[in-house]
């Protein structure tokens, strides 16, 4: 039977010595960058359907409970009495508008360190439900799908995958690109193939296939990651505060998610918050005293927030009613219309207003990945990220499958792709790799660790090395 090596090797061996060595090279970085990815990419598609799911069919927030319309609504603050008697020593925090009119309306209180969600009849003020905000399925799926319920250490773990996951795809598209037959014939797999032969031409069509969407993923998940996302792109993709006439509370708009709940648009995120208090702004609410929480919904339907929106209730002396409607928060199918705006508690006067159109290249490109990401577009969206997280956990499994098929069956090895000894695009590939280490920092840093195992550990280990070939 012919050796796994040689059947490779053969592949490349159109294009001469050169490009044999270079197949080579990039196969056995796909397969050493593969060994961290997979189980990773299967838990972050499993966790990620259950997610897509519980949204469709529950609500992130449990807000999708049935009530039957009977005229008129309430007063939403007649609403959030109710709430309040439900959660008696609670504080208000948030009120979020029904998507539709046979949905509930949701308020947050908050009560000794826990938020609670309180589910309200808006039509009879009827509590449908008080439960703790985000301790339903979908949570337990999100904190491992972002930190493997072990906080940053998880965050961190996940970024390295997400970064040699862009390694991987890099290989895996070089090693797929089709040396004969035309680029056409690479899209369909050989169905009458048979074996490892079969594993090995659906895992590299389905691969295609998914690439480009497998980058959107891994871009939109990365830019919400502790380093490359918090550290390296969102500070400088910032919204400035300075574009406002108005003081700057020194709280960021970070401030407004719970806990590590991710709520605030990304572009908004590190933007200091406006603060009350002063003549600043421009003309907004009528205000002849106090401004409540019915004058606040209605000013905010009169400037175009319908059906589902956010409004944040001020919690100090000089915080502000902030009115939000955000693709990060499923507020709606289209994130173009994402809106935030900042109301002065004492004036009513609008200190800020921010709206799709005003976040830079990189926060537009989050706003609508992040929408697309979860899921929030319409079925078609539902849809086509069902298909691609089953795609994604195949091309997992089907890369273990054909490691598992070539490896030898009379003692336990690694069966890595060998090194070949002549290299003469060595200097090309290095570019790229440095290229990719720059982008990604982490999975430089993880090349850089497997580089170092790789030729100085086990050049000092013969049954190590050959263990690990």
């Amino acid at each position: 039977m012919q050796s796994s090596t040689s059947v490779r090797l053969d592949h490349g061996a159109k294009g001469g010595g050169s490009r044999r060595s270079f197949y080579a090279t990039a196969w056995r970085w796909h397969f050493y960058a593969g060994l961290y990815v997979v189980p990773f990419f299967v838990m972050l598609a499993v966790t990620g359907l259950i997610m897509l799911y519980a949204s469709v069919f529950v609500g992130r927030d449990g807000e999708k409970i049935a009530v039957i319309p009977q005229g008129a609504e309430l007063a939403v603050s007649a609403q959030a009495e109710a709430a309040r008697q439900a959660v008696p020593d609670g504080t208000l925090i948030r009120y979020i508008a029904p998507r539709s009119d046979d949905l509930a309306a949701m308020f947050r209180l908050d009560v000794e360190g826990q938020a609670l969600m309180v589910a309200i009849d808006p039509y009879t003020g009827e509590v449908l439900s008080v439960a703790p905000r985000r301790d339903a399925l979908y949570d337990l799926a999100a904190d491992i799908h972002g930190e493997l319920l072990i906080g940053t250490t998880g965050d961190v773990l996940i970024e390295i995958a997400a970064s040699l996951g862009m390694i991987l795809i890099a290989t895996g598209l070089y090693l797929w690109w089709p040396r004969s037959g035309g680029p056409a014939s690479a899209f369909l797999p050989r169905m009458a193939a048979r074996g490892r032969s079969w594993w090995k031409t659906m895992h590299a069509t389905i691969g295609a296939w998914c690439a480009v969407l497998l980058v959107v993923f891994l871009l939109s998940g990365l830019a919400w990651a502790g380093v490359w996302g918090g550290q390296f792109v969102q500070a400088w993709s910032t919204f400035p505060a300075e574009k406002w006439d108005a003081p700057l509370s020194d709280r960021s708009h970070a401030a407004m998610n719970a806990g590590d709940d991710l709520e605030v648009p990304w572009a908004l995120e590190q933007t200091p918050m406006p603060a009350s208090g002063s003549s600043a702004g421009i003309a907004g609410i009528a205000a002849d005293g106090s401004i409540g929480i019915d004058q606040v919904v209605a000013f905010a339907r009169q400037i175009g927030f319908d059906q589902r929106f956010q409004l944040d209730v001020p919690r100090d002396e000089t915080a502000v009613w902030t009115i939000t409607r955000d693709s990060m928060s499923n507020d709606s199918a289209d994130p173009t219309t994402d809106r935030t705006v900042h109301i002065d508690q004492y004036t009513g006067r609008i200190l800020a207003d921010v709206a799709f159109a005003d976040y830079s290249v990189p926060g537009k490109a989050m706003a609508v990945g992040i929408a697309f990401h979860e899921g929030d577009l319409g079925w078609w969206n539902v849809a086509l990220n069902t298909v691609f997280c089953l795609s994604v956990i195949f091309l997992s499994v089907s890369g273990v499958v054909m490691w598992w098929l070539r490896r030898p069956r009379s003692a336990w090895r690694l069966v890595a792709p060998p090194m070949p000894a002549n290299q003469p695009l060595w200097r090309g590939a290095m570019i790229i790799g440095l290229v990719l280490a720059v982008a990604f920092p982490l999975a430089g840093a993880a090349l850089l660790g497997a580089f170092v195992i790789d030729r100085a550990l086990i050049a000092f280990a013969p049954a190590a090395k050959a263990r690990l070939s």
